[in-house]
């Protein structure tokens, strides 16, 4: 009886020590998970409702503080894995992301595993679409949002910065068409819906006919997804909905009296091989040029996300920077000496602030602007940046 008293009382003394062990492990545990790699990575996915029903939203991380939220808009013929996957995922674009929440909005009845619509299904129109995101920001809390959009997404941000300006932060255009369809354009896509597949009609709004005819690995690869990964009757309302949409109605300020125009920094893309160059660049002569960045891409078409992601990430790290976030991203071109891991400081600012002051850091609102890189141009502002490297 000793001994089997001896060894319940050492059994016991040992599990007291586990327990208190796991408890300490416990204790330390909200220290240690700040260190934990790779938890930011985890998507959640929701169904958010809104005045014009569902939402598929998908959140990438967690808020961080004040920063505003990356809210991204897919394309007509994509959802938001198949339209910014790539971009993404890019390594140097993680180093940005990892500090801000990201949330990717899906169209109704775009997403993976969407049931199809109810026949009779009224699909909502381009302004509704737009109106449907403030439920986003409010159920996620966020006070306001930098935009990725492209293409028909482009459109839905635009006009939700609209009509929602303090909501938004900045805005990064992909192929935007500020123009609505006219008659002549309706004409030729009826007739393109009768003599060719849906998912061929998609294609040649997202590659030039020059990508359509060379670059067949990616169009064959975005033909079998479109056709097979979206639903076919709902993406045929989104198409039709987006062929009906009405011109942007914004003119550059100072052009026409009491004149429209976004009025955040706005950052507009398209690659030079990309069937939507002359829709951008209507759009950049309509924005305000003091807080605009046209970017061209060069030896890039109609996905310039998905084949130029390095390019993009650059090019979004530099925004950043001009709207008043600080970036010290890790650059794997240098040879020599440690660079500091990405880290983004937010600049005091306030909403209301004028936007005249370039550099100020005493509340108001940095003026967001792109420097020109030659010697020549040293303190000259250029907001036309095209890349070519």
């Amino acid at each position: 009886m000793k001994v089997l008293g001896h060894r319940l009382e050492l059994l016991t003394g040992l599990l007291l020590h586990d327990v208190t062990m796991a408890g300490l492990q416990e204790l330390r545990f909200p220290e240690e998970k700040p260190l934990l790699r790779g938890q930011d990575a985890t998507e959640l996915e929701h169904d958010i409702e809104t005045p014009y029903g569902l939402l598929h939203v998908v959140i990438r991380g967690s808020p961080k503080g004040n920063r505003p939220a990356i809210l991204t808009y897919h394309d007509v013929g994509l959802n938001h894995k198949l339209c910014f996957n790539t971009f993404f995922n890019f390594e140097d674009m993680q180093e940005i992301t990892k500090h801000f929440v990201v949330c990717h909005v899906d169209a109704p009845g775009q997403q993976v595993g969407a049931s199809q619509f109810p026949q009779g299904y009224q699909f909502p129109s381009m302004e509704q679409l737009a109106a449907m995101l403030p439920s986003v920001v409010q159920h996620f809390g966020f006070k306001y949002v930098i935009g990725i959009g492209v293409g028909a997404g482009a459109y839905v941000l635009a006009k939700f910065a609209l009509i929602f300006p303090d909501l938004v932060e900045g805005l990064v255009l992909v192929n935007i068409d500020p123009n609505g369809k006219g008659w002549i354009d309706w004409a030729a896509t009826k007739l393109s819906s009768l003599t060719s597949t849906l998912p061929d009609t998609v294609l040649s709004h997202l590659f030039s006919q020059e990508e359509l005819v060379n670059n067949t690995e990616l169009v064959q690869s975005y033909r079998q997804q479109i056709g097979n990964v979206v639903n076919q009757a709902n993406l045929q309302l989104f198409w039709n909905m987006y062929n009906s949409r009405r011109d942007l109605d914004i003119n550059r300020p100072g052009t026409v009296l009491n004149a429209k125009t976004l009025r955040c920094p706005v950052m507009l893309v398209v690659g030079d091989n990309a069937p939507a160059e002359d829709g951008v660049v209507e759009c950049n002569s309509k924005l305000d040029p003091t807080i605009t960045t046209f970017l061209k891409m060069a030896d890039s078409g109609g996905l310039p996300q998905v084949t130029q992601p390095g390019k993009l990430t650059e090019a979004f790290k530099y925004f950043l920077q001009g709207m008043g976030y600080i970036a010290y991203l890790k650059d794997r071109r240098l040879s020599g000496g440690a660079v500091p891991s990405a880290s983004m400081t937010r600049l005091a600012r306030s909403r209301t602030a004028s936007l005249t002051s370039a550099s100020s850091v005493d509340g108001s609102r940095p003026q967001a602007c792109t420097h020109s890189e030659s010697s020549e141009g040293l303190g000259q502002v250029n907001h036309t940046m095209e890349v070519s490297c």
